[in-house]
């Protein structure tokens, strides 16, 4: 009988690419910049929970084909690996949005190590997947969402400040960044400090 991703007796790899940057949420016992290919990061997801409602829908990030993304790859203990698969599931599979898959992921650093890593990725067939919209269309989901986890804005502003720690510019969001900013809106204090310790934080 074949395992179950929470049953394998092994550490877990997660690569985290949005707000697991700043918030992973989940014990680890190492933590490593990472890159994925072909799949980027987008702003490609309604969030009708975390950052937004149905009424009034927000916009968060998921995985989306082609390209290259840089994140971090948390190594968790095998005794912790079926209460963190258990954890992330609640925390991003409330609508069923995401794929979750096992992925090959690269440990960048010298030399650099290849390694298999939970990830979730956008389901394409899914109702919330919105596909590429223009950057007025992301400003005014972004700016009218505030969901479960707060405000839209604050999610996008944390993981802008997350990347650039990383030495990692990303040209979608760092373009909204620098908007959201000019009309006033700025992230709360110390919400993408919480990134050291692996504590448990506030989902997506």
């Amino acid at each position: 009988m074949k395992l179950t991703l929470d049953q394998v007796p092994e550490d877990l790899w997660v690569f985290g690419y949005g707000s697991l940057l700043w918030r992973p949420g989940f014990a680890f016992i190492e933590k490593v910049p990472a890159r994925v290919t072909g799949l980027h990061r987008s702003l490609c997801v309604y969030s009708f929970v975390h950052r937004g409602t149905p009424e009034k829908p927000g916009l968060v990030l998921g995985l989306d084909r082609g390209g290259a993304c840089r994140g971090l790859a948390y190594r968790v203990a095998a005794a912790d690996r079926e209460a963190t698969v258990a954890y992330l599931r609640e925390r991003e599979q409330t609508t069923a949005v995401y794929l979750e898959v096992l992925r090959d992921v690269t440990l960048l650093g010298n030399p650099e190590r290849r390694v298999e890593a939970l990830t979730y990725v956008v389901d394409r067939g899914h109702p919330q997947y919105a596909g590429k919209l223009s950057l007025d269309q992301r400003l005014h989901l972004i700016r009218q969402g505030h969901g479960r986890s707060g405000p839209n804005p604050e999610y996008v502003l944390a993981t802008v400040a997350e990347l650039e720690r990383l030495g990692c510019r990303d040209a979608e969001l760092h373009a909204l960044a620098e908007r959201l900013k000019r009309l006033g809106h700025a992230a709360e204090p110390g919400i993408a400090d919480c990134r050291e310790d692996g504590n448990p934080g506030s989902p997506k």
